[in-house]
Parts: structure tokens; C-alpha cells; sequence
């Protein structure tokens, strides 16, 4: 949790180490982790195959490498690439790095400003979700960058677990666009006309506008279907 109150979301903040996770969020991704391999385990799915990517930002990273070291991930495995360290750093034994995955960012003015203003942002997204803060990014702006990284994960990891940790916005918007994608489908004639790479035809304006409905607690797991 972000024990400062203030909202860290322009990568140049966010990868600076007093952004990382606070003693209370490493207790949390500890307690994600268990339940990640509980899960894993009913599945009958091993960790030779499971794959972390994370955000670039501090607090993502932590949380990642936190849950690699619960789960006991050797370097070995090849599901960890970092390209942004060394082979041979640990860190990069852990997870890969995606910047599509990092924070949503909320404009120049509400940088390390209160997060109270989280509310604000969330009234912009319901009553346009293509507009955003100013200098920020629309609820639509992360759909677009992060929808884009799901046939790279999608081919990379054929069979396996995949875990993303994020952001609460990118994460909530994400799920949003993924039930949009699947009501189109279903309900569509030509199932078998739809492509992964056209998922951004598929952006629905009342999907992202309420986006919230799928918000996570700090450190909650939960299975993208």
C-alpha cells in the first residue's frame, strides 16, 4: 500500500527505490504468493511452467521478486528474463519486465500530489473513459498499450501460469476490456472471425467507463478469464 498517500504514476518516479513496497505490501505479496501456488498446484501446473511479468515500477518489481523467492524460482528457469539487468543479476531470474505493464499516469499536476484525487479521475473515466486528466492518460489511452502486450504473453506462454502484477487502474481496465472482448464474442455469429491482434476494435465505451466495478484490493489475487 502506499503508505505516503501521494500518487506515484509517472515512470520516472516510480522506479525510484523509495517507491517500493512498504513492510505491510511485502506481507501481501507474500500472502498473494501462497495462494498463487495453491492455485497452481489444483491446476497440476508446475512452476517449470509459470512466467512472472511485472511493471517496471518499484513497488511492481518488489512484489514480483517477492513472489519469485516464495515460490522458490531458481535462475535456471527459463520463464524470467529481465531486459533491463544482466544474465547474471539475481533480479533477473525473477521476472520480466514490460513497460506496458506500468502505472497508468494521471497528468503533470496530480504527480506526487494526494491520491484522494484517485476519485476525481475515476469521475473523468465514467463520464468519458476516452478522455483523460490533463497531460494524463484515458482509461482508453491504457487499454490501447496494454492489450497490446497479450499475443506477445499469449505466444510466449502457451501451457503455462501466467502472472502479471500491475497496477490497480491498468490491472481494473484490463479485465474491463477482457469481459468486452468476451460478450462480443459470444454473442457474435463468427466466433471464428475474431482476431487477438483486433482486440482494440473491440474498446467499448460503456466497458471502460466502469471500469471500477473490477477494482482490487492491495495485493489481492484474482484469475483473468
Amino acid at each position: 500500500p502506499n503508505e505516503k498517500g501521494l500518487i506515484v504514476a509517472h515512470l520516472s518516479n516510480g522506479v525510484l527505490p523509495q517507491y517500493g513496497l512498504s513492510p505491510t505490501g511485502f506481507v501481501q505479496a507474500k500472502t498473494a504468493a501462497e495462494l498463487f501456488l495453491t492455485e497452481i498446484e489444483a491446476e497440476g501446473i508446475s512452476l517449470q511452467n509459470v512466467r512472472i511479468y511485472s511493471s517496471p515500477f518499484s513497488r511492481t518489481r518488489d512484489t514480483a521478486v517477492t513472489v519469485a523467492e516464495e515460490l522458490h524460482l531458481k535462475p535456471d528457469v527459463p520463464y524470467v528474463q529481465d531486459i533491463n539487468f544482466a544474465a547474471s543479476d539475481v533480479d533477473a531470474c525473477m521476472k520480466q519486465i514490460l513497460e506496458e505493464l506500468r502505472e497508468r499516469y494521471f497528468g503533470p499536476a496530480l504527480e506526487l500530489e494526494s491520491h484522494d484525487h484517485y476519485r476525481e479521475i475515476w469521475a473523468l473515466d465514467e463520464n468519458d473513459p476516452f478522455t483523460g486528466p490533463d497531460g494524463g492518460e484515458s482509461a482508453a489511452d491504457v487499454a490501447n498499450r496494454v492489450i497490446k502486450v497479450l499475443p506477445v504473453i499469449e505466444a510466449d506462454c502457451e501451457g503455462c501460469a501466467v502472472l502479471i502484477v500491475s497496477h490497480g487502474d491498468v490491472l481494473q481496465i484490463l479485465q474491463a476490456v477482457i469481459h468486452s472482448v468476451e460478450a462480443i464474442i459470444i454473442s457474435s455469429e463468427n466466433q471464428d472471425g475474431f482476431q487477438q491482434g483486433q482486440i482494440e476494435n473491440f474498446l467499448d465505451r460503456s466497458a471502460l467507463s466502469q471500469h471500477r466495478k473490477y477494482a482490487l484490493l492491495t495485493g489481492q489475487l484474482r484469475q483473468l478469464k
